[in-house]
């Protein structure tokens, strides 16, 4: 038999800043901010803290959901092995309920605890105004030195062009 020569170890490499990952964090386990989508107890909603995410290809191929707690990874992915698209199957009706039975059983009796904020991160309550209804009063992180106190929210720009015909479009009829 042959064996193969060991591989160095590497060296933890750093690839994003501790702050930014705080963030991401903060943003993909607030349920809140998914309420509207899917509602506060959706398969998403976890009994301790989670950061999740859920995709859904273009026509519907297959779907995937990731997610991380304070002590495990776990992403599943739904498809068909041929790539023929499947009926009505969304990241969260199709890898998110499996996601959500392992993060679950994982954390039987012992519930996930969110990550601590490292230095350079700032809470501090954010005022909303401006277009439409402007959201309520709330707390939000930032990295220190980007902290605002007011967010003003603009309504997107009206953008009037001719969409169809295009330019050079050639129609049978």
């Amino acid at each position: 038999s042959t064996t193969k020569p060991r591989q160095p170890e590497r060296q933890a490499r750093r690839v994003m800043q501790p702050q930014a990952v705080y963030l991401v964090t903060h943003i993909l386990a607030d349920n809140s901010a998914r309420a509207s989508t899917f509602g506060l107890d959706s398969q998403l909603a976890t009994r301790g803290f989670a950061a999740v995410k859920t995709g859904t290809s273009k026509d519907m191929r297959d779907n995937w959901c990731l997610g991380y707690s304070d002590r495990y990874t776990v992403g599943v992915w739904i498809g068909n092995a041929s790539g023929a698209p499947m009926q009505a199957v969304s990241g969260t009706t199709g890898a998110a309920p499996i996601w959500s039975r392992l993060m679950t059983e994982l954390h039987r009796g012992s519930p996930s605890r969110p990550p601590a904020p490292p230095a350079g991160l700032i809470e501090q309550s954010v005022r909303f105004s401006g277009w439409a209804h402007p959201e309520p009063e709330r707390q939000e992180w930032f990295i220190a030195g980007t902290q605002q106190t007011v967010r003003e929210v603009r309504p997107p720009p009206v953008r009037r062009a001719i969409r169809n015909p295009q330019d050079g479009a050639i129609y049978a009829l």
